[in-house]
């Protein structure tokens, strides 16, 4: 009843297409915000906001991924307290 250790790892094409596509749209929405016909400070407010709006994508992609990670490890844990009573078990020691 051993798990096998394996994880799912993204590829390196996917990271790489991962990277390039936020680089794209985040240098897109910058470029736009520049070149718009705004006021200054019209610009400054769209830019923090855009900012804001990218950290804040990580930060719940990071907690989305703890959690997941987290839940992984109790049942692994869980997996392996099982495991152990069922080692332990002898079916046919006499009690006493």
């Amino acid at each position: 009843m051993s798990t096998s250790g394996a994880t799912t790892k993204s590829t390196n094409a996917f990271l790489a297409q991962a990277a390039i596509a936020f680089g794209i749209s985040f240098s897109a929405t910058i470029i736009g915000i520049i070149y718009l016909p705004l006021d200054i400070w019209q610009r400054g407010f769209l830019l923090m906001t855009g900012l804001f709006l990218v950290s804040s994508t990580f930060t719940l992609a990071k907690v989305v991924r703890d959690q997941h990670e987290s839940s992984k490890v109790n049942s692994r844990i869980d997996e392996a307290r099982m495991e152990k009573l069922m080692a332990d078990h002898d079916p046919f020691k006499m009690p006493g």
